[in-house]
């Protein structure tokens, strides 16, 4: 252990050293921690599938180019894959609800959630039980994405760093953030967008965490380089389209239809998701046992459409090479547009009983996937009118997944980059910026997937000082007074005090001279110094006589630091000169007339802008 304080106080002492020194120390081990993290937790989920999904039903879903390569069996039992999700909703839901409630869902969203509400504070405990929680959800088959439980996991580490080095709260918070960054960059093989995401997906109105930046470019590289040096450099989707070269301008307006589709697509994915989220809410069945019961419509879905199944990155392998035949083998006699139209809602049924009813996986992947599905209709309609005008369906397909997410995401930026990487080529980046935009527009802020995003910066708590300060400055406290204060004079009896507290509801009384000046106040504690037969005593004996006040042309600010410095519950407040009493000030008044304004200047209620 006294090795251990050694070395920590070594790294406070090089950290103390330079605002870059810090960051690079504090984000490397960062994206350390994380890139390991995220490689035990890929491992882990491919170990389960092989276990429960393939050992009870013989099928183990397709992976991506640059992923494990999945054996799948011939013969496959699909009536039995609501047994393995139910068992796996089921550990799941053991595990989550008996360790650490707030592992439940999709991850990020607590991840964000603590980051503005809770100091980025999260439970030591959390990445452990959300990689296990998270294994057993995905592994057996429930529809979700690995990357809701990385950033999770991710910011879990983050801010233990951050606790370990004893970093300010706001310090914290930023640790946190480049934790959530990293492991995303990590377990996608995309470090560039890693690092944009950690500052990106805090806001749902286009706002930014700039501070997360710098040591955000540190972690998410680290911890992509532990990770790719275990699973391999290769992008997760391959090499997939760097034959192509975007060269047709007049192809634009498809892929801006496609981004309304993908728009329309997000909100319809977030209404279902929250819709049954709040179903799951509300029956009476003990929470054990919700993802289990989430878990099997997923496992019926999956009987008839395994596509559904796990993250479904496989499948959208075989998208993006334009093997369609493999993806929808001729079901039920519906064409193929038809079949990979209905998949789309199905992934979203899905993933929306999977994760809503409280299993643990990311919300990410899926999105990714039912864009990638738009896309292939998309291509399917377009080369049915004009064959050969866009050749291959991956151009579409890779554009319907970035628009899709970065819409419903509320992270335009970063997804562009992500899916890029993941893909290998900049190429469709053209039209990409068209869909995506368009699509970001289309979902609009209320329809965000994650819940816990704020509008912008303002609206953080994480940032409330920030903007209150320069506005309480501006204020005056004649502006937040109640001027109707009542008040005594010095010959009042302690019995007239406390019966105006009693009846009247006051917290103090101030004491008045003949000339409006304050000469003392008296509050409760004073009153329950004195015996009760005591009650013809004069007031002047047994009030506070040096009292804290607050001149009428003072700012907010120069009060609120007088009631906190003071320890008191409000202020007399006096006329500049005179001293003569004009009101009363307490925090409440403060807050009340901060929010008046607040709403005056921008036009909305902060407090409920961002709510989906």
């Amino acid at each position: 252990m006294s090795s251990v304080r050694r070395g920590l106080d070594s790294l406070k002492r090089l950290m103390g050293q330079s605002y870059l020194g810090k960051w690079a120390i504090v984000g490397g081990l960062i994206g350390v921690v994380s890139g390991l993290g995220a490689t035990a937790f890929y491992y882990g989920i491919h170990f389960v599938t092989i276990l429960l999904l393939g050992g009870i039903t013989g099928f183990v879903p397709p992976n991506p180019a640059g992923e494990i390569q999945s054996t799948i069996s011939a013969h496959p039992d699909f009536l039995l894959v609501p047994v393995s999700t139910v068992i796996g909703g089921l550990i799941a839901g053991i595990i989550i609800y008996s360790l650490a409630p707030e592992a439940e869902g999709h991850g990020a969203d607590e991840a964000i959630a603590a980051f503005h509400r809770r100091d980025g504070k999260v439970r030591r405990r959390i990445p452990l039980v959300k990689a296990v929680a998270s294994m057993f959800t995905l592994g057996s088959g429930g529809s979700g994405g690995r990357e809701g439980p990385t950033a999770q996991i991710g910011a879990g580490f983050g801010s233990s760093i951050a606790d370990a080095l004893h970093l300010s709260v706001r310090e914290r918070r930023i640790a946190l953030a480049v934790g959530l960054g990293a492991g995303i960059g990590a377990i996608f093989k995309a470090p560039f967008a890693g690092a944009i995401l950690s500052g990106e997906i805090l806001y749902s109105g286009g706002d930014f965490e700039v501070e997360a930046l710098v040591p955000a470019f540190i972690a998410a590289p680290a911890g992509y380089l532990i990770f790719a040096s275990i699973t391999g450099f290769t992008p997760i989707f391959g090499n997939s389209i760097s034959s192509y070269t975007f060269t047709d301008l007049g192809s634009i307006p498809i892929y801006i239809v496609l981004g309304i589709a993908c728009g329309l697509a997000g909100r319809l994915y977030s209404t279902s998701f929250y819709s049954v989220k709040q179903f799951f809410g509300s029956i009476s069945v003990p929470r054990y046992f919700r993802p289990m019961l989430g878990a099997a419509v997923t496992g019926v879905i999956g009987i008839f459409f395994p596509q559904v199944l796990g993250s479904g990155y496989g499948f959208l392998q075989y998208l993006i090479d334009g093997n369609l035949s493999a993806i929808a083998p001729n079901y039920f006699a519906l064409p193929v547009v038809l079949t990979l139209f209905l998949i789309v809602f199905l992934k979203v049924v899905a993933t929306s009983f999977t994760v809503g009813s409280g299993g643990s996986a990311g919300v990410f992947a899926p999105s990714l996937v039912i864009g990638g599905y738009l896309g292939a209709v998309f291509w399917i309609v377009v080369n049915h009118a004009y064959p050969g005008w866009i050749p291959a369906p991956a151009p579409l397909v890779i554009v319907g997944m970035m628009a899709l997410f970065g819409g419903v995401g509320r992270v335009p930026i970063a997804v562009m980059l992500m899916v890029s990487e993941m893909t290998g080529s900049l190429s469709i980046l053209v039209p990409a910026i068209f869909a995506v935009i368009v699509s970001y527009f289309v979902v609009g802020p209320n329809y965000t997937i994650y819940k816990s995003q704020v509008l912008r910066r303002s609206d953080s708590p994480a940032h409330l000082g920030e903007y209150t300060t320069p506005l309480l400055t501006k204020m005056r406290v004649a502006d937040a007074m109640n001027p109707n204060a009542f008040s005594l004079g010095p010959d009042a009896r302690v019995a007239d005090a406390y019966r105006a507290i009693l009846d009247k509801g006051y917290t103090g009384i101030p004491i008045l001279g003949p000339s409006g000046q304050v000469l003392g106040i008296v509050t409760m504690s004073d009153l329950l110094r004195v015996a009760a037969e005591e009650g013809s005593l004069p007031i002047d004996s047994v009030m506070t006589k040096n009292v804290v006040v607050a001149g009428s042309d003072e700012t907010l600010l120069d009060a609120v630091n007088k009631i906190v410095t003071n320890a008191v519950g409000q202020l007399p407040v006096v006329e500049p000169g005179s001293g003569r009493l004009v009101g009363m000030i307490t925090m409440a008044d403060v807050m009340r007339a901060y929010d008046r304004v607040v709403k005056q200047t921008s036009g909305h209620d902060s407090s409920t802008s961002s709510e989906p």
